[in-house]
């Protein structure tokens, strides 16, 4: 539900911002989402204690003046006591604007370490599939094997040793 509501502001903010300073509000709204992560911002952002007024101008005071649009969503969200949006709101604008780009971003999990030789052949085999840029980020787990996720896209990929292992004995099976 929360997604659905960003995904308006965003689509307003869009039609507001010039093309060449969407990459600068992505950034900024990016900023003030990580915000969010600290407990005692988000305890302040939605304590009913605070007014409104003083939780937009807690988020404004590091903007600059010329950001009008971002000022006056920041100011409509704190009056609709929707502030807790903003991460919302941040990461729908950086899918669109990894849209318009055609460049998106993942997340390869594995047990091992690997190179950047692997990344790299996994982000070239992946844009020969999607037609897209896609860059990876590499995350240790304690994952048997190798998935890569790209959520904008809908792309998971999973290579695990046990279900290549399920799948010869099934294979096995089947032809005895």
């Amino acid at each position: 539900m929360e997604e659905l509501i960003a995904k308006r502001y965003v689509k307003a903010l869009l039609e507001v911002i010039p093309e060449n300073q969407r990459e600068d509000y992505n950034s900024i709204l990016s900023t003030l989402s990580n915000l969010f992560d600290n407990r005692g911002f988000r305890d302040i952002i939605e304590s009913p204690i605070v007014s409104s007024g003083q939780k937009a101008d807690l988020l404004l005071e590091p903007l600059k003046s010329g950001n009008i649009p971002l000022i006056n969503l920041i100011k409509i969200l704190a009056e609709n006591g929707r502030l807790s949006l903003i991460p919302n709101i941040a990461n729908s604008l950086n899918q669109e604007v990894q849209k318009e780009r055609n460049e998106y971003e993942g997340v390869v999990l594995s047990g091992e370490e690997l190179s950047c030789d692997d990344i790299a052949k996994l982000e070239s085999s992946l844009k020969s599939y999607t037609g897209s840029t896609i860059k990876l980020t590499h995350k240790k787990s304690d994952l048997d094997g190798i998935k890569v996720t790209v959520d904008d896209l809908g792309i998971e990929v999973n290579f695990s040793k046990e279900r290549v292992k399920e799948q010869l004995i099934d294979f096995i099976t089947k032809s005895l």
